[in-house]
Parts: structure tokens; sequence; C-alpha cells
């Protein structure tokens, strides 16, 4: 199969990739918009299509990476994709701005974001942020952030009782240079990155989000919703869901085959096998046992988490209808 994608691949990653169904008639066509670029993050819809399981559901689905100036709600919103994955935080704030997306489905359970501090700044607990110089992610990773500092009372706009935050690159590079005490990662990514830069694990401490009690849902799948109104739609994602959760499935019980997968539909070169199997390794920690269905009391725990900001809140209101399970039990069922 990926000899004969070889020359549709060449085409570059800004048309995306795509698969059509071995069939007698015309498969189904689904855009998906990823958070970001090619890599194990997003193992499990590179291994539905790579495997089949996309055309074994009558689809034909196009894989779009992500970039740091692609926003996938204003994809999703602009028509440039029928199905994006979003941090719940970026989603939600996307849904009060007027862009009504709505979660499918949620492959993965806990968060992997973290903070990750020289031990030399004197930082043991959050508490001791104060007066620290913070990287933090933008493009919609900063809600979580936010919302921590403001439930801890920490201002960020700098001063000795407060955060100055460093709007970080997608890199490791303030802490390794020293420009920040500590930076935004994931377990998945950058901490790791950290280490190949030559700093030890005991030289390091790290404020994982979960641990602190204010994570929130990561790499959810959301849809607009007023397509949800149309069943031919509803079970085009039912069938897209089914057979995601299937590549994660798999992913989950070959992790290292899933990493040799994503390398080969990466299309920059960027992306190494040490590293993409490293991180296959702690994906697999933070998916979910329950199918890709959305647990309520998570999302009402991160929906918590973005209201409770003091006078600066990442959303101001707690969304309606920002879920639905119609297309996740149609994807069990089949």
């Amino acid at each position: 199969m990926k000899r004969l994608l070889k020359g549709a691949m060449a085409l570059g990653v800004a048309t995306g990739i795509s698969v059509a169904a071995s069939t007698g008639f015309a498969a189904d066509p689904v855009t998906l918009q990823l958070q970001w670029v090619t890599q194990a993050q997003f193992a499990g819809y590179y291994v539905a299509l790579e495997n089949g399981y996309y055309s074994d559901m009558d689809l034909d689905v196009t894989i779009k990476p992500g970039a740091p100036d692609i926003s996938p709600p204003q994809v999703l919103a602009g028509g440039g994709a029928d199905v994006m994955l979003n941090w719940m935080p970026s989603a939600m704030a996307a849904r009060e701005r007027g862009v009504p997306v709505v979660n499918i489905a949620q492959p993965f359970k806990s968060s992997g974001l973290m903070l990750t501090c020289r031990k030399e700044t004197g930082i043991t607990s959050p508490e001791d942020f104060k007066g620290k110089t913070i990287g933090v992610w933008f493009f919609g990773n900063e809600y979580p952030f936010l919302s921590w500092m403001s439930q801890l009372g920490i201002s960020t706009d700098g001063g000795s009782d407060g955060v100055t935050v460093l709007k970080q690159g997608f890199n490791v590079d303030p802490i390794i240079q020293k420009q920040a005490d500590c930076i935004s990662t994931m377990t998945y990514n950058e901490y790791g990155q950290v280490l190949d830069a030559g700093i030890p694990e005991d030289e390091l401490v790290v404020f994982k989000y979960e641990d602190q009690g204010v994570s929130t849902l990561e790499d959810g799948i959301y849809v607009l919703e007023e397509n949800l109104e149309d069943p031919a739609f509803v079970d085009k994602m039912a069938r897209f869901v089914a057979a995601s959760m299937k590549g994660w499935d798999w992913a989950k019980e070959n992790p290292d085959a899933a990493a040799d997968i994503v390398l080969e539909y990466d299309e920059t070169g960027a992306q190494t096998e040490k590293h993409q199997k490293r991180m296959m390794g702690e994906i697999a920690k933070l998916l979910g046992d329950a199918g890709g269905k959305l647990d309520p009391a998570d999302y009402q725990r991160t929906i918590d988490t973005l209201l409770a900001g003091g006078s600066d809140p990442v959303i101001s209101k707690a969304p309606e209808g920002a879920w639905t399970h119609v297309v996740i039990d149609k994807a069990m069922a089949m």
C-alpha cells in the first residue's frame, strides 16, 4: 500500500495524505486536520490509513498535518477539514468565540502536559514560580497554563509576586540556554528533548498538570455542530471514529511498528526513529480504555478548570452542547 501511495504523497504535506477505498464505488471523502506535525502523537490515524481500516469503512481519508501557524478550529470553520484534533481548552475557547465545535470522541484520557524546571532555580513547588520566567506555548496551548496560574493566584504580568511568561517556540531552547526557569513540555516529546540536550533527570523538577489537579483533555476529535444534523455525516464520522480507534488499539499493541508507520508518512524527514518510538511508548500511557468515549466527569473537570480563572477565566461560561455520544455510540456498535 505504501508504495502505491508514494506518488500521491510526493505532492507534499500541504495537500495531505489520502487513500481511497478499493471498492467498486466512490468512497466517502474525509479530511482530518491534525493539531501538529506528523508524529507518533497521531499514530492511530496513520495506522488506520496504512492498515486499510479507513478503506474498509469505505472512507477516502486525507490527513493534513498541522504547523505553528495553523489553527485547527479556523481550518474547520473555513471548510478546510471535516474533522479536527484539538485540545479541549482551545476548542472550548473557539466555541465561545463563535466556532461551534463539538467533541465526538476522546481517545486521550490523560494529559501529557507539564512544566519542566531546572532544579538549580530553587523551584520545588508551584508557589516557587513567583518571580520566575516560564516558557509557555501559545496558539491555543496557553489556556491550561493561564487557568492554573489563575487558580494559584499568581499574576502572569511579571514582578516578584507573578511570573514572567516567555512566549515559547515549539522547542526546548529556553531551558537549554537558561532564558527561562521552566518551560512547557509534553511527557512524550519535549521532555525527552531536554534529556537529549544533556540535562540529566536529577537536575530537573517536573510538574505534571495531571498531578496538580489542573489537567485538561487533549487531542479530542471535533466537528462542527451544524454538520451533526445530517444523518449521512453522522454515519460517516461514526465509520471514521471506529476505524481510528481500531488504529489506536493496534498502535498500543504494536508501538514500535506504529512509530515506523509514522516515520514513513513524515514527508519532512525531520523525525527520527529513536524519538518516535519513545514518543509512541509515552503516548500509549495517555490513551484510555473506553474506546474513545468521552467521560462526562473528565469533560466537567476540564470545564471547571477553564472557568476557575478568577477575573480572567479561559471561558466565561459553561458551554452547552459541546460534546455528544451520538457518533461514538454508533461507532462502537460497528
